[in-house]
């Protein structure tokens, strides 16, 4: 069935041109913000300008743009799961013409031995949301196209890092023990909610995207940890990688 989903052959019924009008071009790198704290610093201690407006019945969402060391960057605060991130993604994209994304959340950890004092660097995603079959084939993992040029950049800034495979879940209630053992075999060291719509939604579109990850709380078959869940979400460290990297892509 999910072979079904992907159809490249024929127009999309919806069109973002009948809310939007025609796509604008503001600005070409926008960060991708999960954490309101962080979103909120940068709106109380930068100068910020809103470029947009993303209209829904449950409540919008505003795209702004504020500079870093010279560089116009826009941002804005996406809502959680790969459904609401890649569409807002594209919208976003439509609005401001943006088409280098940095994506930065946290995330869980499958092996905390791995991740711990490491930021995460995505070199794959294990599909497990619906998103991504509507945007590209069906397949178990999606491959992160710039995992490597985001490694050099990390090297660069002296940031600590790991490289590796991580799974998308649309259910984290339904991270099962059984689960868990399967991605770990696999080679995935961390689970998150995002990855791997966004990037087919970026691959369909020829959007490039920059994603990397904080764990926080740690998945593990002796039981579950949040300890340092709330500290992953909005630790301000992972912005300012965030703005670093983008004045190198």
């Amino acid at each position: 069935m999910l072979k079904d989903f992907y159809d490249k052959e024929t127009e999309p019924v919806v069109n973002l041109e009948a809310f939007y009008g025609e796509p604008k071009k503001l600005t070409d790198k926008c960060l991708i913000i999960f954490s309101k704290e962080i979103h909120d610093y940068l709106l109380e201690n930068y100068s910020c300008e809103e470029i947009g407006i993303i209209t829904a019945c449950n409540g919008n969402t505003t795209i702004y743009q504020t500079e870093y060391k010279g560089e116009k960057i826009a941002f804005y605060l996406t809502g959680i799961g790969a459904p609401m991130a890649s569409a807002t993604c594209y919208e976003v994209h439509w609005q401001t013409g943006a088409t280098k994304f940095i994506m930065f959340g946290s995330c869980g950890s499958l092996d905390a031995d791995v991740s711990a004092g490491k930021f995460i660097v995505p070199t794959k995603s294990y599909r497990g949301e619906g998103t991504s079959f509507y945007y590209a084939p069906a397949d178990d993992y999606i491959d992160i196209k710039t995992a490597d040029r985001l490694a050099e950049i990390f090297d660069e800034l002296k940031v600590p890092f790991v490289k590796g495979p991580v799974w998308t879940t649309d259910s984290m209630l339904r991270e099962t023990k059984g689960l868990v053992s399967k991605r770990r075999a696999e080679g995935c060291i961390a689970v998150e909610m995002e990855l791997a719509g966004v990037q087919a939604l970026c691959d369909f579109y020829g959007l490039t995207l920059y994603d990397f990850l904080e764990a926080g709380d740690v998945l593990s078959d002796s039981g579950y940890e949040i300890e340092g869940l709330d500290d992953a979400n909005h630790n301000l460290g992972k912005l300012f990688v965030a703005l670093d990297i983008a004045l190198r892509i």
